[in-house]
């Protein structure tokens, strides 16, 4: 049952794609791991949820708490400290995440010198035994475990992982985004004057699409740290260029239509027209691209972290990941798991964008 309710056209488009069951699935998965990467401080974290310090509801998810509300000095609670949650265990409770890791949590009881193996059981034998004896002590539970080992610094991989993916994912997504705007004005521009607007703009593009943009990045690291929305301009100003020739060539053939040059002379803008009338038309066709952009997108992303040019260092990265399985090769996990998460996120872009090109294929969608 749709949840909103769509025009016929728009309707038989949901029905193509939702008969591409692979693709139709692959928009759920992606979907349900992304809300989950969302909602990471909630389910990998070296802070509780939530915490009843005498009759007191506290958020540290949300709030820096000084240490001296426990009795401690410190400018900021370490809720991993033993001596902090036997306070708070002895005047209240706590709330944890399902992972006791945030992406930048150093593990300091590993059972071995990282990157250590996944490990479903610390080496703190005295806390186990007393929990085991059903003393209640925080520092042997579940939520202390490494699934999936950690890093040669010695932070949870399974952390890094669900905050890695949704940097990567809000990162392609908005320079899909700003990417996607840009291209399709310049070349709704382009298609909707021609002659010698056109011709200066194909020149131009010509140019900018030389200019090596991994040398320029290498260039700008040396000056500069790249940070999340530094880097994001970067690559929007080399990227916008995908959809230029799609949509030039959708106003190109429809500038001369009859419903063109009757809106031209009932005194319509040149504005109005190119964005009311002519780039609904041109849309349809780059939205099919958009998955695959935004895949590309993602890509560059890690590319450029495993080469050591993208996100600052300590950045939850899939990238930083793969490139710490290749240094580390006694620790195969790293380089599995990264390789694992990347192909797996981009299997499923690509399959969703095959799904919406054959929705919104005319020869299927009138049939």
């Amino acid at each position: 049952m749709a949840l909103f309710k769509l025009s016929g056209l728009n309707q038989r488009r949901w029905e193509l794609f939702t008969q591409n069951r692979r693709g139709y699935w692959s928009l759920w998965i992606f979907t349900v791991l992304f809300l989950i990467s969302v909602f990471a401080p909630f389910i990998a974290n070296d802070r509780p949820i939530l915490v009843s310090y005498k009759s007191e509801l506290l958020f540290p998810t949300f709030v820096d708490y000084p240490e001296s509300k426990f009795g401690g000095f410190l400018a900021r609670t370490d809720f991993r400290d033993p001596v902090n949650q036997d306070e708070i265990a002895a005047n209240g409770w706590m709330i944890w995440p399902v992972i006791r890791y945030s992406y930048n949590t150093v593990n300091n009881e590993l059972p071995q010198p990282a990157p250590s193996p996944p490990a479903y059981r610390l080496t703190r034998e005295q806390a186990c035994a007393k929990f085991q004896a059903g003393v209640d002590d925080p520092n042997c539970t579940f939520g202390n475990l490494n699934w999936l080992g950690t890093d040669d610094q010695g932070r949870d991989v399974v952390a890094r992982l669900i905050y890695g993916f949704r940097i990567s994912v809000a990162f392609g997504l908005i320079l899909t985004l700003f990417s996607s705007a840009i291209g399709m004005a310049a070349g709704a521009v382009q298609g909707y004057f021609g002659g010698w607007t056109d011709l200066l703009f194909q020149r131009f593009i010509d140019i900018w699409t030389s200019m090596p943009t991994l040398y320029l990045l290498i260039i700008l690291a040396a000056f500069i740290t790249p940070t999340f929305w530094i880097l994001l301009f970067i690559l929007v100003l080399f990227s916008w260029t995908g959809l230029v020739g799609l949509v030039r060539a959708e106003f190109l053939r429809a500038r001369n239509f009859e419903y063109v040059r009757a809106a031209r002379a009932l005194g319509l803008s040149d504005a109005r027209i190119m964005f009311k009338h002519l780039l609904p038309n041109a849309v349809v066709s780059t939205i099919t691209f958009m998955p695959f952009i935004l895949s590309g997108s993602v890509t560059t992303l890690t590319s450029l972290d495993f080469l050591g040019f993208g996100l600052p260092p300590g950045s939850p990265s899939l990238g930083e990941l793969i490139a710490q399985g290749k240094n580390n090769l006694q620790a195969p996990w790293l380089g599995i798991t990264g390789f694992f998460v990347v192909s797996v996120m981009l299997s499923l872009l690509v399959f969703i964008g095959e799904a919406v090109r054959d929705a919104l294929d005319p020869r299927k969608t009138f049939s």
